[in-house]
C-alpha cells in the first residue's frame, strides 16, 4: 500500500513537471523552445512587417502547384475516372510544401534587407550556415567606430569576413590575416569583404559564397584549427564591444530558416 502511495505520488511529481516544462517552453523567447508551427509563425510575423508582399507570394506559390497537380491529373488521368481528384490533392499538398520554401527564401531576402548596411550585420548570413558543418563566431575584432570581423571555421579553412568600411577595415583584415596564419601553421586563412563594391561580397551572398569555397581541411584538422584559436583568442587582449545593438534578435526567422 506504501508503494502504491509513493508510485502515485511520483507520478504526479512527474506530471507536474512535465507541465511545468511544457508552460515554460510556450512562454519561452528562446526559438530552440518553439515547436515547428510558433517557428513558421514567428518568421512570417517578422518577414511580414519587412515584407507586405509575403502572404501573395505564399498564396501564390501554393496555387501554383496546386493547379499543376490538378493539371497533371486531367491530362494523364484516365477517362471517367477521379485522377483529377488525387492529382488536386497531391498539388495542394505539394503546395504547402513550395509555400515554406517560399517562406524560407523571402524571410532571408527581408532579413537582408533589414540588417543591411547596420553595424554587425554580417552576423545575420553566418547565422544560416549549417551549423554542423560550420562555427561561427562573430565580432573576433570590434572597433570603436563598430567595424567588425567575424570568423569562420570549415573545411575551407578559416574565414574571415570583414564588416564595415573597406578603407578602415584593410589594415585590420591584413593584420588578423598574419596573426591566424601564425598559429595555423599552413592552414588556410580566407580574407571576404562584405559589401557591394567591386571585389566584395554583398550580404545577401555571403552565405553562398562561403559555402562554395574548395575544401582544404578534414574534420580531424577542423578540431586541431578550433583548439589553436582558442589559444590565439586566450592570448588577444580584447576590445569592448562598442555600445548599440548588432543585428542579433532575428531568433526566430533564423532559427525557421535552419530548421529546429
Amino acid at each position: 500500500m506504501a508503494r502504491s502511495e509513493a508510485a502515485k505520488a511520483l507520478a504526479e511529481k512527474q506530471k507536474a513537471e512535465a507541465k511545468a516544462l511544457r508552460e515554460k517552453k510556450r512562454n519561452s523567447d528562446n526559438p530552440a523552445d518553439w515547436n515547428t508551427f510558433r517557428q513558421i509563425r514567428e518568421s512570417f510575423k517578422i518577414t511580414h512587417q519587412i515584407d507586405p508582399q509575403l502572404p501573395y507570394w505564399l498564396a501564390g506559390s501554393w496555387l501554383a502547384v496546386t493547379l499543376l497537380g490538378l493539371a497533371l491529373g486531367l491530362i494523364f488521368g484516365r477517362s471517367g475516372s477521379l485522377d483529377w481528384l488525387w492529382g488536386l490533392i497531391a498539388g495542394a499538398l505539394f503546395g504547402v510544401t513550395a509555400a515554406m520554401f517560399m517562406l524560407t527564401h523571402r524571410t532571408k531576402k527581408g532579413a537582408y534587407t533589414r540588417y543591411k548596411g547596420q553595424p554587425g550585420a554580417g552576423e545575420v548570413p553566418l547565422s544560416m550556415l549549417n551549423k554542423k558543418k560550420w562555427t561561427t563566431q562573430p565580432a573576433i575584432v570590434v572597433t570603436r567606430q563598430q567595424d567588425c570581423i567575424h570568423r569562420v571555421v570549415g573545411e575551407p579553412g578559416v574565414v574571415l569576413v570583414g564588416d564595415g568600411d573597406p578603407g578602415r577595415l584593410k589594415q585590420l583584415m591584413s593584420t588578423e590575416v598574419k596573426r591566424h596564419q601564425q598559429v595555423l601553421y599552413g592552414i588556410h586563412v580566407e580574407a571576404i569583404q562584405m559589401g557591394d563594391e567591386p571585389g566584395q561580397v554583398p550580404i545577401e551572398k555571403v552565405q553562398k559564397h562561403i559555402e562554395k569555397l574548395p575544401k582544404t581541411i578534414d574534420a580531424v584538422q577542423i578540431e586541431e584549427v578550433k583548439g589553436r584559436l582558442k589559444a590565439l583568442d586566450a592570448m588577444k587582449s580584447r576590445v569592448p564591444l562598442p555600445k548599440g545593438p548588432l543585428p542579433t534578435s532575428m531568433k526566430g526567422s533564423r532559427k525557421a530558416m535552419r530548421g529546429r
